[in-house]
Formats: structure tokens, sequence, C-alpha cells
């Protein structure tokens, strides 16, 4: 599977890039992955669109007004999608306001991360922590049960 892990914005803070390069570092032993820092929600839309030798991905957007997941769950959809999709995964933090309409009606999926609004920023590490702790659920390592 492809993974990208997109975000609007610019990183401000040396500790939220530190920790993105270390979970991105993470999840690369289990995934090709990649952390893509977008201008606008349409940089993202664009990459529902197959151009040159860049595939369609499927946009999967992170919202609060998204389906809540457990982290097996979470771990089940990357796997139902690495099984049964072809096209590589952007899953995207939006933008300090939130997503747009056209964003939303665009994406393949919203997920919530929870009911409590997080700082963009911080909803990104809470992303890569989880798509780690997925990847090891799915390869039974024992970080998810804290062993």
């Amino acid at each position: 599977m492809k993974l990208k892990i997109g975000w609007i914005g610019k990183t401000k803070d040396a500790a939220i890039r530190a920790l993105t390069d270390d979970y991105l570092k993470r999840i690369g032993r289990y995934t090709e992955v990649e952390g893509v820092a977008l201008t606008d929600e349409a940089a993202l839309l664009k990459f529902r669109e197959k151009t040159g030798t860049r595939p369609a991905h499927m946009i999967v957007l992170m919202d609060a007004l998204g389906k809540q997941l457990s982290s097996v769950e979470f771990a089940q959809f990357l796997q139902n999608h690495a099984d049964g999709n072809p096209q590589p995964l952007i899953l995207a933090i939006g933008p300090a306001d939130g997503f747009s309409l056209e964003t939303r009606k665009a994406a393949a999926m919203i997920i919530s991360m929870g009911r409590m609004t997080l700082a963009h920023e911080l909803a990104r590490i809470v992303l890569l922590e989880q798509v780690y702790r997925a990847f090891t659920i799915l390869k039974g390592h024992p970080y998810h049960t804290g062993h």
C-alpha cells in the first residue's frame, strides 16, 4: 500500500516537525509512506486526479463530523484498503477552520478522531500515532497492548 499523510499549512514548531519525521520513519517500516504539506484544499483535491506518473489517490479526511473508529477498526480499514484497492491512500488533516463542503463531498470517507477539537498540528501527530499503532496491530507487535 502506498500511503500519504497530508496536512494543510506549514509546520512552524520544530517539535511537531521532529515528531512527524519520527512517526513517518516508524510507519515506513511497514508500508511506503510520505508526509505531504499542502498549500490549501485545492492542492489536496488534485490528488484525486491522475497526472503524469502519479496515480489518482483515494482521499480520506480526518474531521470531527466523520465516523468514529477504534484503533482496531482503523487498522482493519487500512488492511481492507491494502487488500482491495490499488489506489494510493491519502489521509488528510484539514486547515484550522475545517474542510469545505466541496472537499467533504470529494472524500471517499471521513473519519473522526474524536469529538474534541484538536489543533491541526496536534491532530497530525495523533493521526500519525494511530497509523503507526494500526500497523503494529496488523503485524501482531505488542505496541498496542502495552507490552
